[in-house]
């Protein structure tokens, strides 16, 4: 129904942080992180674009006010709530360690993180 909304979220503060104050970072160049910014975001558009478009395939979603099917029913404010903290949180947070795992994975290919020894 309404799970888009965390990854919509939070590909807009990623998009507001990115122009505002990646640049910012003492040296980024070094940081990973804002190096590899500009990757997550695209990972969070693209999947908030490809989720609204399920949600108005499946007639989750509509044209008209309130735009979400389940407020149209009594209780439909809880079950969205639900479901943005069951699967929209959980959804996000995952995209975001696979995010983080793949700049680590690049980074080091790249030479850039050594080798741990164990």
């Amino acid at each position: 129904m309404c799970c888009f909304l965390v990854p919509l979220v939070q590909a807009a503060v990623t998009t507001v942080y990115r122009k505002t104050h990646a640049d910012r970072v003492a040296d980024p160049a070094s940081n990973l992180f804002v190096r590899h910014l500009p990757a997550l975001e695209k990972m969070l558009w693209g999947g908030t674009v490809m989720l609204i478009v399920d949600h108005i395939i499946n007639g989750e979603l509509i044209w008209k006010f309130p735009f979400f099917t389940a407020l149209t029913l009594e209780g439909g404010a809880g079950v969205m709530l639900r479901e943005i903290l069951t699967v929209g949180v959980p959804m996000s947070l995952v995209l975001t360690l696979v995010w983080g795992a793949w700049a680590l994975v690049k980074e080091r290919r790249a030479g850039r993180i050594p080798a741990v020894r164990g």
